[in-house]
């Protein structure tokens, strides 16, 4: 859930679209909607989810 609510911040401040995102960070465009929908991913995704936020935090600052 924290995964979900961190997602749906970033996707307001940078006005991104949920499937640019969701293949930008891990090559699935329906990983927000899934999210949306209960998806749990692995330890894994969230860590390539985390580091594709913070990476394109840090290139906009």
């Amino acid at each position: 859930m924290h995964l979900l609510r961190s997602v749906e911040r970033f996707l307001r401040q940078t006005d991104m679209a949920p499937t640019r995102f969701g293949r930008a960070a891990v090559r699935d465009p329906r990983l927000v909607f899934d999210l949306r929908n209960g998806r749990e991913p692995g330890e894994r995704m969230k860590r390539r989810v985390e580091h594709f936020m913070n990476i394109h935090s840090q290139e906009k600052a």
